[in-house]
């Protein structure tokens, strides 16, 4: 299967994408791991994001694009793929539309995760992180520390990192709001759409969207 996975910050895009893709036996292709691998191994992509990056602006869209084909003609993604991150608006949603046409192939599904934004704010401000450790995270309300803002496993101090803040959090879905849930239209009017509810256990949403999918592929 061919899948794009959209839905706001804190929606467990990734976590989903990690379990999905194991389940389909497809590669999880992520834009944050493909703006690392170009730039670790040098690829004039790779230079190129890396210098709009450290100038402070936006990598172009051609750039992202060109990273996003080069991953999807690799070996491994011959039988499908799930893109976690791109499309990230609809001139990269045209662009992949062209790309997989060029191929003779198409999406078969959108899958939409949908959260309220309130619980969004919850989930990404509630999270705190030890200064020792960085893999060591708690949640004020999902998994608090037995000791107000110390960690259990060290006894580090933790901390609310500034991406976290429920004002950066509103503004990131702002931009999420502007920038990329245009898509979801743009797909919808193609009939690929499947809308789950990302609340709950991880693994209730994963069956949950298991069982979208496969009603999509059986369609």
């Amino acid at each position: 299967m061919r899948i794009v996975l959209v839905g706001p910050p804190g929606a467990g895009k990734g976590t989903q994408a990690a379990f999905l893709a194991r389940n389909l036996s497809i590669p999880h292709i992520s834009t944050g791991d493909l703006f690392r691998a170009n730039i670790s191994q040098g690829t004039e992509l790779g230079k190129q994001a890396k210098a709009y990056m450290d100038a402070g602006n936006l990598v172009p869209d051609e750039v992202t694009i060109g990273m996003a084909k080069d991953r999807m003609e690799q070996a491994d993604a011959e039988n499908g793929f799930l893109l976690d991150g791109f499309p990230r608006n609809v001139a990269q949603a045209e662009a992949l539309d062209a790309m997989l046409d060029g191929e003779g192939m198409k999406l078969d599904a959108v899958l939409d995760l949908e959260v309220e934004e309130d619980e969004v704010v919850k989930r990404i401000a509630g999270r705190r992180i030890c200064r020792n450790d960085s893999a060591h995270v708690f949640h004020v309300t999902y998994a608090p520390p037995k000791t107000e803002g110390v960690c259990d496993q060290c006894g580090g101090e933790l901390y609310q990192r500034d991406d976290d803040s429920e004002e950066t959090v509103r503004k990131r879905l702002e931009v999420y709001h502007t920038q990329t849930e245009p898509i979801i239209d743009y797909y919808k009017a193609q009939g690929l759409v499947v809308t789950i509810s990302a609340l709950g256990k991880v693994e209730d949403v994963t069956e949950r969207a298991m069982t979208a999918l496969r009603g999509e592929r059986a369609a």
